[in-house]
């Protein structure tokens, strides 16, 4: 297969290279330059930025195409504009965030979605990024019809992960010693590792169809996956303490970069409670979590990677929050 890849050295895209490169396809990644182009160097680079100039893919064809990195409609409108019919068989990366607030587990791919108040918005915040992928997914459907391939996954995980926030727990808990956990245990989280939604996604991009991309069976948890995280990295001696929800508002703890990955308060935490059996019924395998915990450590100490210093909770924090909570 002769693919292009939008978006493809960072962390989603660049499994997805990887990958097809190691199945002995062609690659071409279409990106910024700004992770470099020394970065797979079987792969054809084209440097563009999609939000200016996309005439590198004037008079090329390809098989497939798999865009990683649309956030806004516009986007979406501008690629197809440039690919024409050339781009071949097309896959969108979405998210789960595309849903609207479900009332409880288990939703499928049929749920309702989030609709914003202005679909003219081009800002890409936590309060816009589900809506606009929404919308995104409406273009992509516009210019490819059903064949095409949208992936919804939930947070990803993995190597190359440069948001920190998986890392972030792994780096704690492997630290040892006394951790505390934002509260309750219960609070739903699901993952799906990079290299399987890669896989995933180059096995469907022919086949088309919309699919949430999820590990965990719904009832999966923040402290379900903690615990793993614990049974895989952590030292001898190390405990998972869990700080009341009352407590972490009181020391100003809430879903973000303290927490990362901690749904908290918010009223969309059911989207991280998805049905992941369609995904599975049309292929998707994915391996166990504690592998992605175990690659992700051995990636962060052999990487020059540099962690976010504004995720994670302070020293001085965690023990108040562990003081208050006794």
């Amino acid at each position: 297969m002769d693919l292009l890849i939008i978006g493809g050295t960072r962390f989603v895209g660049r499994h997805m290279a990887e990958l097809a490169l190691a199945r002995g396809d062609k690659v071409t990644v279409l990106h910024r330059g700004q992770t470099g182009v020394d970065l797979l160097p079987e792969a054809e680079h084209l440097i563009a930025d999609r939000d200016a100039d996309l005439s590198v893919l004037a008079h090329r064809r390809w098989d497939a195409t798999i865009d990683t990195c649309g956030y806004i409609p516009r986007q979406i409108d501008t690629l197809a504009a440039a690919l024409g019919d050339r781009g071949g068989h097309h896959a969108f990366v979405s998210s789960v965030s595309a849903y609207a607030a479900p009332d409880g587990p288990g939703i499928n791919e049929d749920a309702a979605l989030v609709r914003l108040s202005d679909p003219t918005v081009e800002v890409v915040n936590a309060e816009t990024y589900g809506g606009l992928k929404v919308l995104c997914e409406h273009r992509v459907r516009h210019h490819y019809g059903a064949e095409a391939l949208i992936v919804r996954p939930t947070y990803v995980i993995g190597p190359y992960d440069y948001t920190y926030r998986f890392p972030t727990w792994i780096r704690r808990i492997h630290q040892g010693g006394r951790v505390p956990l934002p509260g309750p245990f219960e609070t739903p989280l699901q993952t799906i590792d990079a290299r399987d939604l890669a896989a995933f996604t180059l096995d469907r991009v022919s086949l088309g169809g919309t699919f949430h991309t999820v590990t965990q069976e719904p009832g999966a948890s923040f402290g379900s996956i903690m615990e793993a995280i614990a049974r895989t990295v952590a030292p001898v001696g190390t405990t998972l303490e869990w700080i009341p929800l009352q407590t972490l508002q009181t020391f100003g703890v809430h879903d973000g970069p303290l927490a990362p990955l901690w749904a908290g308060e918010d009223s969309d935490a059911w989207v991280m409670a998805a049905d992941p059996s369609r995904a599975r019924t049309a292929g998707m395998v994915c391996r166990p979590i504690e592998e992605s915990i175990a690659d992700t450590l051995e990636w962060m100490q052999t990487s020059n990677f540099t962690p976010s210093q504004s995720m994670g909770m302070s020293p001085e924090l965690e023990a108040q929050l562990l003081a208050a909570s006794n």
